[in-house]
């Protein structure tokens, strides 16, 4: 099989995108050409995939990375047997070509809620634009198939889409004891993530030698205020690190972070993260959105703090550093509940399949061009 797999709103180096299903198509033997923006995150592409290399669609600049990649999309699915897009401004105005292949689309957040939260977006817009996004979701379950990332998406479409859940690796031996010293958040950093309240809480843990680290790329508004608490040593911020190795530091930590808000997009989202701290047996510090208590509470992997309590997030981070016996117990299983629940191959093996019968289906009813030319 062969899959054009697409973004450009994503880092090429997308813990989903290339990490997950990517890695997963590959290992399952099938063909991958990969459209992300290489040059403008600096990423090298995988030696096992053609790359394609376009413009990233950032804030408001956004048209001329759409532009190359309906162009690339257009010269690249002729030869595919599955398009998977990753991203909903994608959808808009898919030229023709693409729209008659088997496109699917990854649902990787629910579009229209996250708009609030997108800081780039005059906060007055976001009311505006949430029916023009529906009405793209209503066409794309139309034309297209969809793969959803939560089951709590399903409510938005009127059919049934199969869920790939965020998941993550998890190592076949437990991972150390969770150290005293450091504090981790792995994932992207903005407002509406928790930003700002990590830095204030690393400003209250370093005079107690307690080291926050921050792993991940930020938005614009919280990148000068970040660079202050760094240069002031409060923190340590990484910028971003593939999600590989970004866990591999993490792994040890005696906490790790998932301060998000009470924004719409988040109430019905797992955070993917929580998961990643369990499968490295670091304890789970989050905020009370119901995706993360109804994984933390029962598993008994993790504390829960409010919303925009910096206080109370260092309180819980030295209850953990002077007890020993807690901050073990709580990476301890939250590792078993992760390995028996959220262990990545088990869901790839759907995802593949899911693939594969939808280009089988396509293949049934129409025929192989009869000559394929490839470019990388």
């Amino acid at each position: 099989m062969r899959v054009c797999v697409c973004t450009v709103v994503h880092h090429p180096e997308d813990a989903r995108i290339l990490h997950r299903q990517i890695r997963a198509l590959l290992d399952a033997g099938h063909e991958v050409t990969y459209i992300a923006p290489f040059r403008a995150c600096n990423a090298t592409p995988w030696r096992e995939v053609s790359p394609v290399d376009v413009p990233r669609a950032t804030g408001r600049h956004r048209l001329r990375a759409l532009r190359a990649a309906h162009r690339a999309l257009v010269e690249h699915s002729a030869y595919a047997d599955v398009v998977l897009l990753h991203d909903p401004e994608l959808l808009v105005g898919l030229p023709k070509a693409v729209r008659r292949r088997t496109a699917v689309w990854d649902v990787h957040e629910d579009t229209a809620a996250a708009l609030a939260a997108k800081g780039w977006l005059p906060r007055p817009l976001a009311p505006l634009l949430r029916p023009a996004v529906r009405r793209v979701e209503k066409r794309a379950e139309r034309d297209h198939h969809l793969l959803l990332a939560e089951d709590g998406y399903r409510g938005r479409f009127a059919a049934e889409h199969p869920v790939v859940p965020n998941t993550t690796y998890v190592a076949d031996t437990a991972p150390p004891v969770p150290d005293d010293r450091r504090v981790v958040y792995v994932g992207h950093l903005s407002v509406a993530r928790g930003a700002l309240d990590m830095i204030e809480t690393a400003r209250l843990l370093a005079p107690e030698g307690v080291l926050v680290e921050l792993i991940g790329s930020a938005d614009p508004e919280v990148r000068p205020a970040l660079r202050d608490a760094q240069r002031e040593g409060a923190l340590r911020w990484y910028g971003f690190v593939p999600n590989d190795r970004a866990l591999r530091i993490a792994e040890g930590a005696m906490a790790g972070l998932s301060l998000l808000h009470d924004e719409p997009n988040y109430r019905h989202s797992m955070p993917t993260k929580v998961v990643e701290y369990m499968a490295r047996g670091i304890p789970v510090i989050t905020t009370p959105l119901p995706p993360a208590v109804r994984i933390v509470e029962p598993a008994g992997s993790g504390l829960v703090v409010p919303f925009g309590a910096p206080a109370e997030v260092a309180a819980t981070v030295r209850r953990l550093r002077d007890d020993l016996e807690l901050r073990t117990a709580l990476g301890a299983r939250g590792y078993e509940t992760a390995r028996a629940r959220f262990h990545w191959p088990t869901h790839a093996e759907r995802f593949v399949a899911q693939l594969e019968e939808w280009a089988g289906q396509a293949r049934a009813v129409r025929p192989e061009p009869s000559t394929q030319v490839r470019t990388a």
